[in-house]
C-alpha cells in the first residue's frame, strides 16, 4: 500500500519512478522494495517521509476480521551523482550472485543475474534483480549501494550539527512518524506535525503534498515533533 502510495505520488508529480527490486512477503503482500524517482526537488520533498509508518485495519486476510496493526519503515536516501567523489574498496564488499525470484519471462529464474552487494564495515546489503542481465543489476547495485553511503555520511554531519546546536539527538529510528488509521474510524495522522486528514482513499493514492509541507515546515522553524498523542493510542 504505501509502495503504491509513493508511485501515485510521483505520478502526480511527473516524476520518473524506477522499481529496482522487490521482495513478496512470505504469506501476502511486498516484504521490501526499493525504487528511484527522479525529479525536481524529489528527495527535498520525499525526506519528510523518512520514518516508521503504522497501518491499522481489518486484515483481508484474516477469516475472523480482526483489526490488525502493521509497521512500516521508509528509508529516502539521495542518489549519488558520477561527480560525487564515493570510491567504493572492493575488498570491503562482498558480491552474491543468485536467480532472480520475481515474475518474469524465459530469463528468470535460468541464470544468475540478480545481485546482491554487502558492504561489510557498515553491514550495508543491497540487491538488483529487476534487470534482464548481471551487468545492469551490478551497475544499478553499485549507484544504490554509493547512495546509501552518501545518506549514512550526510546523517553523520546532520548529528554533529545538532550536537553543535544543542538539540536532542534521538538514538534510532523505532517511533512511528504517521498513522494510517482505517478502522474503527478513517484517520491519517502525523504525529510530528500533528497535521491530519479523514480522507483516507485520497492520502493512500498519492495525496501527500499538504502532509510534507507540514514537515517541511515544521523542520524549517525548528519546532520540536508535536506531543499531542495519536488518537489511536488509547484503544
Amino acid at each position: 500500500m504505501l509502495l503504491r502510495m509513493y508511485l501515485r505520488w510521483a505520478e502526480r508529480h511527473r516524476f520518473k519512478t524506477d522499481v529496482i527490486d522487490s521482495t513478496e512477503g512470505e504469506q501476502a503482500g511486498i516484504k521490501s522494495a526499493t525504487l528511484t524517482v527522479t525529479g525536481r526537488f524529489a528527495f527535498g520533498w520525499l525526506r519528510a517521509e523518512r520514518g516508521v509508518h503504522r497501518l491499522v485495519r481489518i486484515s483481508p486476510y484474516d477469516s475472523q476480521k480482526r483489526r490488525q496493526t502493521t509497521f512500516a519503515l521508509v528509508e529516502v536516501m539521495p542518489e549519488a551523482d558520477d561527480d560525487v567523489e564515493i570510491e567504493l574498496n572492493w575488498d570491503e564488499i562482498r558480491v552474491d550472485t543468485f536467480r532472480s525470484s520475481g515474475a518474469g519471462g524465459q530469463h528468470v529464474q535460468k541464470t544468475e543475474s540478480a545481485i546482491r552487494l554487502t558492504h561489510l564495515p557498515t553491514g550495508i546489503v543491497v540487491t538488483c534483480q529487476n534487470e534482464r542481465s548481471a551487468t545492469q543489476n551490478r551497475e544499478l547495485a553499485i549507484r544504490v549501494l554509493k547512495s546509501r553511503l552518501l545518506e549514512l555520511e550526510l546523517e553523520k554531519r546532520e548529528t554533529e550539527l545538532r550536537k553543535l546546536r544543542g538539540e536532542h539527538v534521538t538514538a534510532g529510528w523505532g517511533n512511528q512518524i504517521r498513522s494510517y488509521v482505517l478502522h474503527p474510524y478513517q484517520m491519517v495522522k502525523d504525529l510530528r506535525s500533528a497535521y491530519e486528514t479523514s480522507n483516507t482513499g485520497a492520502v493512500l493514492d498519492g495525496d501527500l503534498d499538504a502532509f510534507m509541507q507540514a514537515e517541511l515546515e515544521r523542520l524549517a522553524t525548528g519546532r520540536p515533533p508535536s506531543s499531542v498523542a495519536d488518537p489511536d493510542d488509547a484503544s
